[in-house]
């Protein structure tokens, strides 16, 4: 841990001053183009969303078995089926009230929203990541061609591995991102992972946000 870097104590006192999860939804719809600077200069785009893959509401078995974790800082995301294996960096909200994103310039960098629980914890955690940048595709470019039962893990700073289980991948218009349905906790422990999407155009880059609704299945 650098110097810079907030120690547990401070991460338990950010949590305890975290907004409720209604007005955090709230402050994302408001401004949500997650990822805003994906080049989309590229003859093949990211792979999107199968309408197959749309996330079932209904919570599965295996979550209701594995107990939620209390919280830690996570520090590094793999998911297996896509290739990413990526360090995870802390995020929050940028200047215009949106949900902030690591810097483009590394591409295997993903963002933990500190403004959610941490994966692994009773509620919805968040991990974005860029789908390309200037150079290429990047952590998050394979994101669409997840399919239910692939699996993320989470690496977190006490020294376990929360697994999560997809049960849905979408792909959702950043005009009509549905906030509530995305953020909003379940009773259980669940975690979005989120990237750029959709259309893209010159102007106006991606004009979608590709999201993995996975929940806790397993604690290593």
């Amino acid at each position: 841990m650098s110097a810079f870097e907030p120690d547990e104590a401070e991460w338990e006192a950010r949590r305890r001053r975290r907004a409720p999860w209604g007005v955090i939804a709230l402050v994302l719809l408001t401004g949500l183009a997650l990822i805003r600077n994906g080049s989309g200069e590229f003859d093949v785009g990211p792979p999107q969303p199968a309408g197959a893959a749309a996330a079932d509401s209904t919570p599965g078995i295996v979550a209701e078995a594995v107990q939620p974790l209390p919280h830690a800082v996570p520090d590094r995301v793999r998911i297996p089926a896509i290739q990413v294996d990526a360090p995870v960096m802390p995020v929050g909200l940028d200047a215009e009230g949106w949900v902030d994103a690591p810097p483009p310039q590394d591409p295997n960098l993903a963002g933990w929203f500190t403004g959610a629980v941490s994966p692994g914890e009773k509620g919805t955690a968040v991990v974005v990541g860029h789908v390309d940048n200037a150079q290429g595709p990047a952590v998050f470019y394979g994101l669409g061609a997840l399919k239910k039962g692939n699996r993320v893990e989470i690496a977190r700073r006490d020294g376990r591995t929360a697994v999560f289980e997809i049960y849905g991948i979408e792909v959702f218009a950043k005009n009509d991102f549905p906030g509530d349905r995305v953020y909003a906790s379940k009773g259980t422990a669940e975690l979005r992972v989120i990237t750029c999407g959709g259309g893209f155009s010159q102007q106006n880059g991606y004009d979608g946000n590709v999201v993995a609704f996975a929940r806790l299945a397993e604690v290593r």
